[in-house]
């Protein structure tokens, strides 16, 4: 059970990161293709072609998956992955060009960073065009490289433990995590032994993140601006205490990739197991204040069991969220457990 994101044959991850302002974004290539599924959880979504990642739909594969700050300006980081890829060659063949699929989700990260001058307004920078199509080269010249964790691409910005707003929340960021397939099967079936499940997760959850393996609050909103001690969201909640009026929206977005062979619907049972993850972890999860979404994306040939896929898609995201609070460093005043 490896820390980090392990190798995934047809998959390739890199980031765009802007530490002035805070924000970046995340692509995971699969230039040759691949299956792809994807569940939406929370209440505040910020999307691009999912459509495509629906059973059903006439498009089979994508061509990068892009994970992004900005909010719904960050979506814009999207043209900029369609243009490598199809400077490089890789789209849906429509007979007169290849036109690359690439689903997108956003975090919320406007509050945190420099802004830049717009007129008389200042506002906050975002990812753009240019900045999506660095994260692909990134991502292009990875092969090899050790995933970056922490306050980079899509994480760079994040924060968790918002229930009293941002000056008592924590830093947060970006984690990755692996889970091998081992073990005896039934006679006859194939033996999923070197199969692998990694997710990669940007963490900017509302409520607090807790420690898959002791239950223990990790980061999450502290009970003043200059105290160590954990509030403890859910339980705060439970008391009364709420949010009114506007606030930001936040969101988990998990990546999961499997070199196991799977079809779209196959790819969304993972994704909906998955799921499981984020609950085991995040407290409350999946508020109506979090724009959740998993995506699966699968590019192997072998074969595996679908439900021990998402058994470990479940592990591979609730460890991926864990590490993308302790990876991450302070930033913008707000304490970061790597300091």
């Amino acid at each position: 059970m490896p820390a980090g994101f392990g190798p995934i044959a047809g998959i390739q991850v890199g980031h765009a990161t802007d530490e002035r302002a805070l924000t970046g974004c995340t692509v995971l290539l699969a230039g040759a293709g691949a299956v792809a599924a994807c569940e939406v959880l929370g209440g505040a979504v910020g999307e691009r072609e999912l459509e495509p990642l629906r059973p059903g739909h006439l498009v089979e594969q994508v061509h990068a998956v892009l994970l992004t700050g900005g909010s719904a300006f960050g979506l814009e980081a999207a043209a900029g992955v369609m243009r490598w890829c199809e400077e490089h060659g890789f789209g849906f063949d429509t007979g007169v060009s290849r036109v690359p699929i690439v689903p997108a989700a956003v975090i919320f990260d406007l509050r945190i960073g420099e802004r830049q001058k717009f007129g008389s307004q200042q506002r906050p920078r975002h990812p753009d065009a240019e900045m999506g199509y660095a994260a692909a080269c990134a991502a292009a010249a990875s092969a090899g490289a050790t995933v970056a964790e922490g306050n980079v691409g899509a994480g760079t910005g994040a924060t968790v433990g918002k229930l009293f707003g941002l000056e008592r929340a924590m830093k947060a960021g970006l984690g990755c995590w692996t889970e091998e397939l081992t073990g005896a099967t039934p006679a006859g079936a194939p033996a999923p032994s070197g199969v692998r499940v990694a997710a990669l997760a940007v963490v900017n959850a509302f409520g607090d993140v807790r420690d898959p393996a002791t239950g223990r609050i990790l980061a999450g909103a502290r009970v003043a601006a200059d105290a160590n001690e954990f509030a403890d969201t859910a339980a705060a909640l439970r008391r009364g205490i709420w949010r009114t009026g506007f606030a930001d929206p936040n969101t988990v977005l998990l990546a999961v990739a499997t070199d196991a062979r799977l079809d779209k619907q196959q790819a969304q049972r993972v994704a909906r197991m998955a799921a499981a993850g984020i609950a085991r972890v995040v407290s409350p999860a999946l508020s109506p204040f979090d724009g959740d979404v998993i995506f699966v994306l699968s590019t192997g040939r072998l074969r595996a069991d679908v439900t021990a896929l998402g058994a470990a898609a479940a592990e591979a995201t609730a460890r991926a969220i864990a590490r993308g609070v302790t990876e991450a460093r302070s930033a913008a005043g707000l304490p970061g457990l790597q300091g």
